[in-house]
């Protein structure tokens, strides 16, 4: 008999691909949906200087509760759904390159490693001047300047909502910085998400226990025979993020500094946060990003599969175990 702890994965060629793109449309904005809030406290606690506002990412959602109510979590979110179409390109890029690189090699490290940097390449071209006018608008809060621009109010002393305040942003980033401006922090993007996503997948096989089947104390072995594949893959995805978000945090900080505050330089950019901060302001953020990871990386992990499970051509179907 077939020892189902043996996960097969699902590749590009076994896909309906139509089946693919419409669920996976709604999935990563349910996924966005829930994670965003803890995306805004990373920022914000990335931005500030030292502990000058927050004292950590409880305090930090508290005082952002009670100053702006729950719209203040979703700030430029928005402006962020435009992702989902990076979103797709990175799925597509991811699949496409792991079904390229098959043909050169057949380790599956090297096929997760080069397909997960390639499609993050893909992904942050789209992503950046989102990112940067999101980022934006994330630090607009009430008698607080925390970024380099600062939302102009109506006579009425009121912010100006929704679309008005993104054109307001669009606005003074085209008048500050001409186009460049919409991919500052582009390089520091780069070296975060590429070593980010090259990292996460090979760890999410390693500790499905895919990668290393020579390796005796791994997850798999752990779970009865009849456990559901699903199972122990939503407990991988969260352990690949933790062990991810730890080697690349430093650079996500510098990035988010970069970006928000206008900083040309990523050099200079290290050396004013480690003569400030020293070594743990490389970790600041540290904790809501895993926070964030977690929850999900586990919806990621169970919707993605479950995704290219529903996705997979008729007569594949009854051939792969969930």
């Amino acid at each position: 008999m077939e020892d189902k702890r043996n996960i097969q994965i699902i590749e590009w060629e076994h896909l309906d691909k139509k089946k693919f793109y419409v669920f996976g449309v709604a999935m990563t904005m349910m996924i966005r949906v829930s994670v965003y809030p803890f995306t805004l406290i990373r920022t914000h606690l990335q931005v500030q200087k030292g502990k000058s506002l927050y004292h950590g990412t409880f305090d930090a959602f508290i005082k952002i509760l009670r100053a702006d109510g729950v719209t203040g979590l979703y700030r430029g979110f928005l402006v962020n759904t435009f992702t989902l179409i990076s979103g797709q390109c990175y799925v597509t890029t991811y699949e496409l390159t792991r079904k390229f690189v098959a043909d050169y090699s057949q380790s599956n490290t090297v096929k997760s490693l080069v397909a997960g940097g390639s499609a993050s390449l893909v992904a942050q071209s789209i992503t950046v001047p989102i990112d940067v006018v999101s980022q934006h608008l994330m630090m607009q809060r009430k008698g607080e300047k925390m970024g380099r621009f600062q939302v102009r109010g109506n006579p009425e002393g009121q912010g100006i909502v929704a679309f008005g305040q993104t054109k307001d942003i669009i606005r003074q980033i085209l008048r500050a910085d001409g186009l460049r401006g919409f991919y500052r922090g582009y390089v520091a993007s780069l070296l975060t998400y590429i070593p980010n996503s090259a990292v996460w997948w090979p760890f999410y096989h390693f500790y499905a226990g895919i990668i290393f089947p020579l390796i005796p104390e791994q997850l798999s072995s752990l779970c009865p025979k009849e456990c559901p594949h699903i199972v122990f893959q939503a407990i991988s995805g969260p352990l690949a993020a933790a062990t991810a978000s730890i080697l690349t945090n430093p650079m996500d900080v510098i990035r988010t500094r970069v970006q928000v505050e206008g900083k040309n330089s990523i050099i200079l950019t290290f050396r004013q946060l480690m003569a400030e901060e020293g070594p743990w302001g490389l970790m600041k953020g540290l904790s809501a990003r895993i926070i964030s990871a977690t929850p999900s990386t586990i919806v990621i992990v169970v919707g993605y599969e479950s995704l290219k499970k529903l996705s997979l051509r008729p007569e594949l179907v009854d051939s792969r175990h969930w």
